[in-house]
């Protein structure tokens, strides 16, 4: 359907399929958070925070269902090398690795000996090292997590190398760091701040730093502003083209922060997540709902070949 798109600048006709259409493939959720596409299985894990659970949707049979009962308020998901499962979990205020046999492996809860704040949002870069987000989202109240006190100077964006379990942050001066992304070469990280939620004022933009070799980051600059409401998770596609969640839909934007266009989506836009056979399917996590469309682009990275 034309109007479910809105075309900013001529070369966004190029990357949507006017034959394609919205589909909402689930509703009943609270809040859509952390979609992740498993190629090797042909579903889709997304957390539902409020309720406490992640939810998984088959692409063969279309059926959904609950996960895991119980996921610690999960939000941010994402795949290792391996293919195994990474969670960003609330109330414990850590990340864990889901293992083969169903085992829950905990990769970081504090750094310098306090308890972290609540990883949102995490990413895997290719040698392996694992970047999250520690905003305050999930002590702030007891309907995302659990309320309680930060136990850090600051809300920070961590580097996790597993193989020795070396935590360092990388990024200090966020108000509210939230999703993350690399580009396709990995060299530019792309960090959301969503610190104007429920304010009148605060950020609302993506940043973008430089990754060193040492991978440290450099160069921090706003890419972009997003609204309405604030950018919450995003992903990059093959092209470097950012695709964003917003208030009234998705929104596409060049690497330096053009705005191409938007996707309309009924409900505000949590997350997204690229997907399907071709990785040119999007999943799009609203307030209530899951959705997906079919775009002429694919995601930057694909799955992890190898199962969970």
């Amino acid at each position: 359907m034309l109007d479910v798109f809105e075309i900013v600048d001529p070369r966004f006709r190029d990357l949507v399929l006017p034959i394609a259409w919205l589909e909402r493939l689930h509703t009943g959720m609270r809040w859509c958070e952390g979609p992740v596409y498993f190629a090797d299985q042909r579903c889709l894990i997304w957390s539902d925070i409020p309720n406490n659970r992640l939810m998984r949707w088959c692409e063969d049979t279309q059926a959904v269902g609950v996960f895991r009962a119980d996921s610690n308020f999960a939000n941010g998901n994402t795949r290792d090398r391996q293919g195994r499962l990474v969670t960003c979990e609330h109330r414990t205020r850590r990340v864990t690795r889901t293992e083969p046999d169903g085992t829950l492996t905990v990769l970081a809860d504090r750094y310098r000996g306090r308890r972290l704040n609540s990883p949102n949002d995490v990413v895997v870069k290719s040698d392996g090292t694992l970047w999250f987000t520690d905003p305050t989202y999930g002590i702030a109240s007891d309907y995302e997590g659990g309320r309680a006190e930060s136990e850090q100077d600051g809300r920070y964006v961590f580097r996790l190398d597993p193989r020795d379990g070396t935590l360092a942050v990388v990024a200090d001066d966020f108000d509210q760091p939230n999703g993350l992304a690399f580009a396709p070469d990995e060299s530019v990280l792309y960090i959301a701040d969503s610190g104007g939620i429920g304010r009148e004022a605060g950020n609302r933009h993506i940043r973008a730093f430089t990754v060193r070799a040492d991978n440290t980051l450099a160069n921090g600059r706003v890419v972009t502003e997003v609204t309405p409401h604030a950018p919450d998770g995003f992903r990059v596609d093959e092209a470097g083209r950012l695709w964003s969640s917003a208030g009234d839909g998705v929104h596409c934007y060049t690497p330096e922060g053009q705005l191409l266009g938007k996707i309309r989506v009924p409900e505000r836009v949590g997350n997204l997540a690229f997907g399907g056979a071709a990785g040119n399917r999007l999943f799009i996590c609203g307030h209530t709902s899951l959705y997906a469309l079919f775009v002429n682009t694919r995601g930057a990275t694909a799955a992890p070949a190898s199962a969970a």
